[in-house]
């Protein structure tokens, strides 16, 4: 990525804190990474967990008391199970203690001109979650043209998506600026946007935010966040 014109003292800790959504999500992570995980997350405020869907109520339980919320993933990281599936899924987190739900949408469908059920697909998510969690939907723009990462932001927007999301971090290829300020483009201001996937340094969260989007995913959270800290001491 290259380098931003957003310096540190352009953004408070908890503006940078707040765009961090604490990515648990590894299969091989323990039930003590988990935990672990949450403390950290709980020790640097960031906004948010997203924690695997069977470890939604342990994160709950490790957060409580904090302002860190618990999110989860539905359908990860393809995207192909049955939108009934899907629904359950969601339901079930929310249930759990999940308040954010990043689903990936049907990629195949997308890429089969199949609007009308991808965009069913996301509006039955976005019907289970009602009032009680946001849901971000993940293109997993590798597999993408542009034209198909327009067309997946759209229908998540019009599908009452509350974020479009880059990718699920399983895929070749992750968060680009073009493709951050693409998606920012597309949607209109009550939509947001996560970049996900191979922002591990200070200065690419510098640049992801500066093209766009409003939450990052990220498993490097201590370094950046401590390399915030030094800077603005320097």
């Amino acid at each position: 990525m290259h380098p931003s014109t957003l310096t540190v003292h352009d953004v408070s800790y908890e503006q940078l804190a707040g765009t961090i959504d604490h990515s648990l999500l590894k299969p091989q992570l323990t039930r003590d990474d988990v935990v672990e995980g949450c403390a950290l997350a709980a020790e640097y405020e960031v906004v948010s967990v997203c924690v695997r869907p069977a470890d939604v109520a342990l994160a709950g339980s490790e957060l409580e008391g904090t302002a860190v919320v618990v999110g989860t993933v539905i359908s990860f990281p393809h995207g192909d199970s049955e939108t009934a599936t899907k629904v359950y899924e969601s339901e079930r987190a929310i249930e759990a203690g999940a308040v954010e739900l990043d689903m990936v949408l049907n990629i195949g469908w997308l890429l089969s001109g199949e609007h009308a059920r991808v965009e069913a697909d996301i509006h039955a998510v976005v019907e289970a979650a009602g009032q009680t969690a946001i849901v971000k939907v993940i293109l997993e723009n590798a597999y993408l043209t542009d034209d198909q990462k327009v067309t997946g932001c759209r229908l998540a927007e019009s599908a009452g998506a509350h974020y479009v999301k880059t990718s699920t971090g399983y895929a070749p290829t992750g968060a680009t600026l073009e493709d951050l300020r693409l998606m920012r483009a597309t949607v209109g201001p009550t939509v947001k946007v996560k970049a996900a996937h191979g922002v591990r340094t200070l200065d690419a969260l510098l640049a992801v935010i500066e093209a766009g989007a409003d939450r990052c995913g990220a498993t490097a959270t201590a370094a950046m966040l401590d390399d915030y800290r030094e800077r603005v001491k320097a």
